[in-house]
């Protein structure tokens, strides 16, 4: 960082400017600024929804995408994750009141017996920077805490993080829970955690295993593009 830097007055730049600012912003993890440029963009008229997709989730796509080749890591990740949560604080009651389209809704859950999160975390604030709902069950979950969710809040993915390998064989659970009832083609299953691999995903019925978060939006977004398509068709 410059000592210009230091100068740079947030509502003194055009909106591009403004813009491109918040992305700088965004990848450094500065929470403050991130919040004050929301304000100043709703101020000058910006649709909150518009200062979602322009601002946060292009911004968090640079993240996204530098993480993906390896140039970000999970702490800088985290930081720019925390401080595009400070943005959405604002615009989440606006956008509701507003009834601004996302992408897609997701329940996203840690499995029974397994109590950790920092991935699913990541998850969590990728999708939401990426335009999703994201409910987050947090940790422990058993199969009808799953259910309940998908169910009362009318998700489109269920997400399961599992980093035991004695907890992994649960996810197999949730899903064949979801067969009996009727109810696997309602939703796309996403799974990930350090012990999973492709094999295990595909041989107990989701969708797909997401190595990372970086994977978990770009599979979540074509997943849900495809089912868009295949629905309206």
């Amino acid at each position: 960082m410059s000592d210009e830097d230091d100068d740079i007055i947030l509502s003194e730049l055009d909106d591009e400017e403004l813009v491109q600012q918040m992305f700088d912003d965004l990848y450094d993890g500065l929470k403050d600024e991130i919040m004050e440029g929301v304000n100043i963009l709703l101020d000058r008229g910006w649709a909150p929804y518009r200062v979602l997709t322009d601002a946060l989730v292009g911004g968090m796509k640079i993240v996204g995408d530098d993480f993906r080749d390896g140039i970000l890591f999970v702490p800088e990740v985290l930081l720019a994750a925390n401080a595009m949560k400070g943005g959405m604080s604002i615009l989440k009651p606006l956008l509701a009141e507003t009834g601004a389209p996302t992408i897609g809704k997701m329940v996203i859950g840690t499995v029974k017996g397994d109590i950790h999160d920092i991935g699913k975390n990541l998850v969590s604030m990728m999708m939401e920077g990426a335009g999703f709902e994201v409910v987050d069950l947090g940790i422990n979950n058993p199969v009808e805490d799953y259910l309940d969710a998908l169910d009362k809040e009318k998700a489109d993915i269920l997400g399961m993080s599992a980093l035991l390998t004695t907890t992994m064989p649960y996810m197999k659970v949730v899903i064949d829970t979801l067969i009996e009832q009727g109810k696997r083609d309602d939703y796309i299953v996403l799974v990930g955690g350090a012990p999973l691999n492709e094999e295990f995903g595909k041989a107990i019925g989701a969708d797909a295993y997401c190595r990372d978060a970086a994977v978990a939006v770009e599979t979540a977004k074509t997943m849900v593009q495809r089912r868009h398509n295949r629905l309206s068709a």
